[in-house]
């Protein structure tokens, strides 16, 4: 097999180390437009159930990423300045991106990928000029702005759309103990941070508004300074002291992007290229990287007996059918969450502290109350005390939950 990866993100190493892991003889090429070093954000987030895939998956992989990632069990969602403490039945954490990267990286050299940095692709055909233009298979790995999608818009059927709210991501030196969302109204206006320690000296901090809230306190004529000196004023509280960090910490509006095809000819899309996985489910790198696990499994897999060998096209054709409606489940429950975040300024005044938990923990659906009952009993009795839920007896239905 001659595989071509463009974008050299977690999702696009982690495919080429699956692949050569799997098949030592084939040929495979990641090209990346950034530096080995560079990084955008801070810290990702990798829940438990998306951890036992990756175990699944390539166990040394995720034995390196486990000795790198800081976890915590239990997570605080403040609104109106009221906390409430959530214990997480599962063991999630998160890591700092560039740590992610390094780890994959250094595999997929060690397993003979060629991994090319600062090497940027205008087109799929540019391949050629690298002496891969016959690759059988081409992979866009390169996130919302895929220069493969880009170069077969009409054919993936792929579409583009924008939320109203707006968010930038930054870090901090405070290393919070436990994560947590804490939605404020300031001023007039309705905010929420996102915060979580990745490692031992920082934390990833997203701050989000709603678009009234930008434009009745003039959010749009300041410049990324004065945003980002807003944000550490209304979160005084929780920075205690420290301030916020930037790393192209621009604030923008979610790009919504979408395809109806996941190939076209021997050109395959994953991630964000394919889908945009909303950042409120707190899944996007693990969505990716699944969408790897998924492809990689497509192209590697053994004919059944007695079945002829695939050509790269029909495992393709696979790969979309098995990934599919898989990935879908997870992409209706981001919509659900999107929908329910542009409206969180109106849920701040409609609902109690309670309350507002209640409706943000079932927002995407998946979520059920017996599930709640069974994963958070001492929250979910302190919600039937106060009316806001009924008592749950039933066996819980199976499900995942996002």
């Amino acid at each position: 097999m001659k595989l071509a990866v463009i974008g050299g993100g977690p999702s696009g190493l982690y495919l080429s180390i699956l692949v050569k892991r799997r098949q030592p003889h084939a040929q495979v090429l990641v090209v990346e437009q950034n530096g080995a070093d560079s990084t955008f954000g801070f810290g990702v987030v990798l829940a438990d159930s998306g951890l036992h895939r990756l175990q699944a998956a390539d166990e040394k992989v995720y034995q390196q990423l486990i000795e790198r990632m800081t976890f915590n069990g239990t997570q605080n969602i403040q609104v109106n300045e009221t906390p409430i403490e959530l214990i997480h039945p599962g063991k999630g954490g998160a890591i700092a991106r560039i740590d992610l990267l390094r780890v994959l990286q250094k595999t997929a050299h060690e397993l003979g990928v060629d991994v090319r940095h600062g090497v940027r692709i205008e087109h799929p055909d540019a391949l050629a000029q690298l002496g891969w233009g016959d690759a059988e298979v081409v992979v866009g790995a390169d996130g919302v702005n895929s220069v493969v999608r880009a170069a077969h818009e009409s054919s993936f059927g792929a579409t583009r759309a924008s939320l109203t709210n707006h968010f930038a991501w930054f870090g901090t030196s405070k290393v919070f103990e436990r994560s947590a969302l804490v939605f404020r109204q300031w001023k007039g206006g309705s905010f929420v941070a996102h915060y979580y320690a990745y490692c031992s000296t920082g934390s990833t901090f997203v701050a989000e508004c709603d678009h009234d809230t930008w434009e009745r306190l003039g959010m749009g004529g300041m410049n990324d300074g004065q945003r980002q000196a807003l944000c550490e004023e209304i979160f005084a509280p929780e920075l205690q002291g420290h301030g916020l960090i930037s790393n192209h910490s621009n604030w923008r509006q979610f790009p919504l992007i979408q395809t109806q095809k996941w190939h076209v000819g021997h050109q395959v899309l994953i991630g964000d290229a394919q889908t945009s996985a909303h950042f409120s489910i707190g899944s996007g790198t693990r969505i990716a990287m699944e969408d790897a696990i998924a492809l990689a499994d497509a192209l590697t897999s053994p004919p059944a007996a007695g079945e002829a060998v695939p050509t790269p096209i029909e495992r393709l054709q696979r790969f979309a059918l098995v990934r599919g409606p898989e990935k879908e489940k997870l992409l209706g429950a981001s919509r659900k969450s999107y929908t329910w975040y542009e409206h969180m300024g109106q849920w701040m005044q409609q609902y109690s502290p309670h309350e507002f938990v209640y409706a943000f923990m079932t927002r995407t659906g998946r979520m059920s109350d017996l599930r709640l009952a069974q994963q958070y009993p001492s929250l979910y009795a302190s919600w039937v005390s106060l009316g806001v839920a009924q008592t749950q007896t039933a066996p819980d239905p199976a499900g995942q939950t996002v």
